[in-house]
């Protein structure tokens, strides 16, 4: 943090505490649940993957397992007809690329982001978060997120809008740089203080 020149960050940093994240385990069992939960709240996301898991052995969904798999009994459980598409384009995509830990672990961001959006129903955003909260990258600025985009704009009071907006972040960010996570994260912070029903820190 030390290198990051920003005070309205520096401020942030001094009001909220960020909990340590772990690297994971299983970077392709945390690409299901991403894919599963896109678009849903915390708690009805974590809802529909526990549903997803019972549908396999050991509650481990497999690549062959996930494309056995009716897409009816797919739908039976929660997961949209897109979803259902998105998961199986992944178990597809995993058993002709290597997405185990030890094996993505060595790509550059760069390098990860364009790989994993070959896969139908993984853009940018999803990529970068799976760089975060997977892989604890630290100089990940996902521009797209709308939480970023609303928090920056208040904090850093933006009248602009479109391409200019978001020129205008990512100059903002090339300041927290090579620490782009933490400030990421630290908008967040700040716009889940705002609400009730905050979801990530």
């Amino acid at each position: 943090m030390t290198h990051i020149k920003d005070p309205l960050i520096l401020e942030l940093k001094n009001k909220f505490t960020l909990p340590e994240l772990n690297s994971s385990a299983d970077f392709y069992h945390d690409m299901v649940e991403n894919i599963v939960g896109q678009q849903l709240s915390g708690r009805v996301a974590q809802l529909i993957f526990n549903r997803f898991k019972t549908l396999f052995p050991n509650s481990y969904p497999t690549p062959e397992l996930v494309l056995s798999i009716p897409d009816e009994t797919l739908r039976g459980i929660g997961l949209s007809g897109a979803k259902t598409k998105y998961v199986k384009a992944l178990a597809e995509f995993t058993l002709h690329h290597d997405l185990s830990l030890q094996q993505v672990a060595k790509l550059s961001d760069e390098e990860l982001i364009k790989l994993l959006t070959q896969i139908k129903g993984v853009g940018v955003w999803t990529a970068q978060m799976l760089l975060i909260f997977s892989l604890n990258r630290q100089d990940v600025f996902p521009v797209d997120d709308l939480a970023i985009q609303q928090g920056m704009r208040e904090l850093y009071n933006i009248k602009v809008d479109g391409k200019q907006f978001k020129e205008r972040l990512i100059k903002i960010s090339d300041k927290w740089k090579p620490y782009r996570t933490i400030g990421s994260r630290l908008v967040w912070a700040y716009v889940n203080d705002k609400k009730l029903n905050a979801t990530r820190r």
